[in-house]
């Protein structure tokens, strides 16, 4: 990493800090999401920060930025956008929807029905929509930052697998310290922080980190350990469904944007260690027995750490 593009890094961690109290981790991994040309959910209960992270991160570079609030009623064609006939000059012209921009929050996302929520799909796992039989590519870096409320379940419909897959990882904000709270309490006497923020870099400083990440080397007994790790969970009796190769490569993508993060060409076995839990825990699910005992987040989380912490680190 060149002093320059540590220098970047370091002011959108600044950036987004200044919105965020307290979060150093939520922050680290939303960028090492946004790096590895990845996709966050952030699953939470309301007013943790989950809609304020996405909104710093996009104002911390120039970018164009929109967010869809998900509801019951929303349609494919809120998201996407539609064609509309122009009787001058007597033809269909596409008027393009909020998923055209360079950070979109999908906020409550499975608030809306699977229909509208499977019209992401596409988008966020080729960067493109296809249109009455067109294909449309994407503003480039695109990052889909969506969030959840785990608890509320009233009106909601859960993400399919398929969709779950296509986030490069899932998070949770949770409840601030003591300490921190306090000192929100101290700052959010005036404006929100949001509104003084200013960005820090351009998409084309983010491009240019995103192939550097790509650039960074993974030794093949990390590769191993990956894998190792992956076999584990579709071995394992306490899930039902193990982790996918998307997955695999999933967590890769992460490690080097991670060693990326901390100044580094290489990946060690900590990136891989550190993010698995995070990159994993959608991807699999808790067999029933095993389920009923907890909620099925926190199952798959707790048989995930167990895995980690069984297999040995490669030296």
């Amino acid at each position: 990493m060149t002093a320059v593009t540590s220098q970047i890094v370091t002011q959108l961690q600044r950036s987004i800090a200044k919105a965020i109290y307290g979060k150093e981790e939520a922050i680290q991994l939303a960028l090492i999401t946004l790096l590895a040309r990845g996709h966050l959910l952030i699953e939470d209960v309301p007013g943790v920060g989950k809609t304020t992270l996405a909104q710093a991160l996009a104002k911390s570079f120039h970018c164009s930025f929109q967010r869809v609030q998900f509801t019951s009623d929303l349609l494919p064609s809120d998201v996407i956008g539609v064609s509309v006939y122009n009787p001058e000059s007597r033809e269909f012209e596409f008027r393009s929807g909020p998923i055209f921009a360079n950070v979109v929050l999908a906020d409550e996302i499975n608030r809306t029905t699977p229909r509208t929520q499977s019209a992401l799909l596409e988008a966020m796992n080729e960067a493109q929509v296809t249109v009455d039989g067109k294909t449309l590519p994407l503003p480039q870096p695109f990052l889909v930052v969506a969030t959840q409320n785990p608890v509320e379940h009233h009106g909601t419909y859960p993400l399919p697998e398929s969709q779950l897959d296509r986030f490069l990882m899932r998070i949770r904000m949770g409840y601030p310290s003591h300490e921190t709270e306090r000192e929100i309490l101290r700052k959010r006497t005036g404006d929100d922080p949001i509104q003084s923020l200013e960005p820090v870099a351009d998409v084309h400083d983010v491009l240019a980190m995103q192939h550097a990440v790509a650039q960074v080397k993974v030794d093949t007994s990390l590769h191993d350990y990956a894998l190792e790790i992956v076999a584990r969970t579709r071995r394992s009796d306490q899930l039902s469904l193990g982790v996918s190769p998307r997955g695999t490569l999933m967590l890769q993508r992460a490690a080097q944007a991670r060693a990326f993060l901390d100044g580094r060409e290489y990946c060690i076995p900590d990136d891989f260690k550190h993010l698995a839990v995070a990159v994993f825990s959608h991807r699999v699910v808790a067999s029933s027995r095993h389920a009923s005992l907890q909620k099925k987040s926190e199952t798959t989380e707790a048989v995930l750490r167990d895995i980690v912490e069984s297999v040995p680190v490669p030296l």
